[in-house]
């Protein structure tokens, strides 16, 4: 992909706080804008861009799959007979804090994720994600105890949190523009699979001795496959190149990294469009990067404040209607419509999450025709 020609190249990477306007010192468009024109002609291997997807949309489908094994598991665990413990008799309140002890979690990792995420990486972030899942399911389904089963609860909440953060960021970094915003909407449709598969698992293990243990547990090889492939994947180009805007290391050593990496992302078809790219993502990040003093009130004004009341709007509402903790406790839920047996009640909250899926397929469809 070649520059363009009337876009000065970035040729001096350590000038933090200049546009690539001031570097020649005259006026230019502003890169964000320019960029677009190149896409049209990006190539790409589409077998090459598989796992940068595939890894980091796991930490959606374990999201999802804790969604519907919780449904699940929360009666699984007051069963006199399957629950397996001697603690079963648990107050609405002690079911609530195991429901909601990943969300809490993931309010947690949401925090670290703004502390740690640039100094981590894209990858880095994913990779403590994966060990978090890890080392959560793994506490929760050998729990001796209401209280270290909640440990486990907030370990793998906060895993959420960190994945939910990274993977779109690692996604958007790495994928080819012409599919971006479809592995985006693909990487929402693998939590919304994950709520099947959960539902799908607590079905078939509600009525097994300890099956609440055994659902928590299942999660386990996913978040291994997960951090291995993310140990395997390479960097976040973009993320190597802020570094080398923010002066964090060795500019040109971080420069030819990234076009190491983008190569790999990208597959043999990249070929020799990398090095262009990379000065073309360079020019972006030197304009973005332009050092300007604002105020946190800044974000009420003007177009800032539009973005913000529209994001809050949509949480609002979503959270407004009570459709989360329906898919918390789904199968709750039937049991008190009138499913009393557990297994009735976990089968027929499967129809819920397949019902999310059509939804799902609907909008995915709608927007692949916009295309």
């Amino acid at each position: 992909m070649a520059s363009d020609p009337e876009q000065p190249s970035f040729s001096s990477i350590g000038r933090v706080g200049k546009s690539s306007g001031e570097i020649d010192g005259a006026g230019v468009d502003e890169p964000l804008l320019n960029a677009g024109q190149h896409h049209s002609s990006e190539s790409y291997s589409v077998l090459a861009a598989i796992f940068p997807f595939l890894f980091p949309a796991l930490g959606g489908l374990l999201y999802g799959y804790d969604i519907g094994s919780t449904s699940s598991a929360t009666i699984s665990i007051q069963s006199a007979s399957f629950s397996g413990i001697s603690w079963y008799n648990l107050s609405s309140v002690e079911v609530g804090l195991i429901t909601s002890g990943s969300l809490y979690g993931a309010l947690i990792g949401s925090i670290l994720a703004f502390n740690i995420a640039d100094f981590l990486g894209r990858r880095k972030e994913l990779i403590l994600s994966a060990v978090l899942y890890l080392v959560g399911a793994l506490i929760t389904a050998v729990a001796p105890n209401l209280a270290i089963l909640i440990i486990g609860r907030v370990l793998f909440g906060t895993g959420i949190g960190l994945a939910m953060h990274a993977a779109p960021m690692y996604i958007a970094e790495t994928a080819p523009s012409q599919i971006r915003g479809l592995l985006i909407s693909l990487k929402e449709f693998f939590i919304v699979l994950g709520m099947v598969a959960g539902y799908v698992v607590g079905s078939l293990l509600v009525e097994t001795v300890a099956g609440w243990r055994y659902m928590y547990g299942v999660s386990t090889p996913l978040a291994v496959i997960m951090g291995i492939g993310m140990w395997w994947l390479a960097e976040s180009p973009r993320w190597l190149l802020l570094r080398a805007i923010q002066g964090k290391g060795d500019a040109r050593d971080l420069k030819d990294t990234a076009i190491n990496c983008l190569c790999r992302l990208r597959g043999e078809a990249f070929g020799d469009t990398a090095p262009a790219q990379v000065e073309e993502i360079l020019n972006e990040l030197a304009f973005v990067g332009e050092e300007k003093e604002v105020t946190f009130g800044e974000v009420f004004q003007g177009k800032c404040l539009k973005a913000l009341t529209i994001g809050c709007g949509l949480v609002l509402f979503q959270q407004i209607t009570g459709q989360p903790s329906v898919l918390y406790y789904a199968a709750s839920i039937l049991q008190s419509a009138g499913f009393s047996a557990a297994s009735d009640a976990t089968r027929v909250s499967i129809l819920l999450g397949l019902l999310k899926v059509r939804t799902f397929l609907f909008l995915m469809y709608d927007f692949i025709l916009t295309m």
